[in-house]
């Protein structure tokens, strides 16, 4: 469980265990401090393994109901079939939910956007619910694919941050059909120990003395998108004069990088094993927390923040359920532990509010407002996306 940070569980289950076998002073003692140490860091996490353990159930850990209308939710019952990116929840609040509601959850993983609007669009869905990024929201949108959310029931929605409503409102006007789940920004992470200079540019990518030491992402809108606005350019251009001059520069990148890579580049990063990648900021947290010779930085040309919301599909079957689940995701105190098990940056204010200075501090979890100025979301390119994916074929063939 990611709730207890690993270096730091480690320390401590190591210094309970040399206080129980042990009978000398200094080992009581050491862990006796361990203890201490532990309480004082971690002060508040106890209102996080209260949840479900209260006589009034969750609610009574935070200031938000966690059900829209009380123990109604308790015969809701039945089936809720969800689709989600792996590990992308605390496995331990799905058992909480099904506990509190009776409902059994069917959690499926996706490994992609595309893969998911695929399973949407079939006439055989079976999903209640899912997690797609911002411009697969468009496209479920104009593809009337989507129920649109009844706010009655999710009362918990008030928790969640107006700056960050105003964003995806720019993909969901009036977050008619959505709700941010999480959310983050897309720059590299490097090793200190390696990379000298500041990273403020994208340009270090090119940069020849880091050659065969560049992860790059292997996703065709973050790699083109941060050429792009290494260029001076727009990541949702319509352009094709400005897609092929980011397609030629990174075919010229080839003799210099890694490779494109996704998951296996946080073991690589974590182990030196280069000196820096193109990431997400939640992997680039987890990272940061393995590592203390990494540090990841947003580029001054500007980047990527990315939301991935949660929808309710129009075939829905559960729909109560799954507004139901939508409300207890952005309960505070279920948020704050939710985060903690992913390392994902919530949109959450009252989960904020519960969280510790080691995510609040980290401009890596919670980036300042003019980090954020700088940023852009990606939008649904409809046709146009074919020019994006020739020119991604090109550099992938090179």
């Amino acid at each position: 469980m990611k709730l207890l940070r690993r270096g730091t569980a480690l320390l401590l289950s190591f210094a309970i265990v040399l206080g129980l076998v042990g009978s000398g002073f200094l080992i009581r003692a050491i862990a006796e401090t361990a203890l201490e140490w532990y309480n004082a860091k971690y002060d508040n996490l106890s209102r996080y393994y209260e949840i479900g353990n209260s006589s009034d159930g969750p609610a009574a850990n935070g200031d938000n109901e966690v059900f829209a209308d009380g123990d109604q939710y308790d015969e809701i019952g039945g089936e809720l079939n969800i689709l989600n990116w792996g590990e992308y929840i605390d496995p331990e609040l799905i058992t909480l939910f099904e506990e509190e509601t009776g409902v059994k959850v069917n959690y499926v993983e996706m490994t992609s956007n595309e893969e998911m609007l695929i399973k949407l669009k079939s006439s055989d869905c079976v999903y209640d619910m899912c997690f797609p990024s911002e411009y697969i929201i468009e496209q479920l949108i104009a593809s009337d694919l989507l129920l649109p959310l009844d706010m009655d029931k999710i009362p918990n929605a008030k928790n969640i941050m107006q700056d960050k409503l105003e964003i995806t409102n720019s993909f969901d006007p009036g977050n008619k059909y959505s709700l941010p789940y999480m959310w983050g920004t897309v720059g590299i992470l490097y090793n200190t120990t390696m990379v000298e200079e500041p990273v403020t540019s994208w340009g270090i990518l090119w940069d020849e003395k880091y050659a065969g030491q560049i992860w790059m992402y292997d996703s065709v809108r973050d790699s083109i998108g941060i050429t792009l606005k290494y260029l001076g350019y727009d990541l949702n251009t319509r352009s094709e004069a400005e897609i092929a001059e980011a397609r030629d520069l990174l075919i010229a990148q080839k003799p210099l990088r890694k490779g494109f890579g996704t998951d296996n580049m946080r073991a690589s990063m974590i182990n030196g094993k280069a000196a820096m990648a193109v990431i997400y900021s939640g992997d680039a947290f987890v990272c940061m927390d393995e590592n203390e010779d990494l540090a990841y930085a947003v580029p001054e040309e500007g980047s990527n923040v990315w939301f991935d919301n949660v929808v309710i599909p129009k075939s829905a079957k559960n729909i109560e359920a799954a507004h139901a689940f939508i409300n207890f995701l952005n309960d505070g105190a279920i948020a704050a532990r939710n985060t903690e098990y992913i390392y994902y940056s919530t949109p959450n204010q009252a989960a904020m509010d519960r969280l510790d200075e080691y995510f609040t501090g980290s401009e890596t979890y919670n980036p300042p407002k003019e980090v954020l100025d700088r940023c852009t979301v990606f939008h649904d390119l409809g046709d146009f996306v074919s020019v994006y994916n020739e020119a991604w074929n090109a550099i992938k063939m090179k």
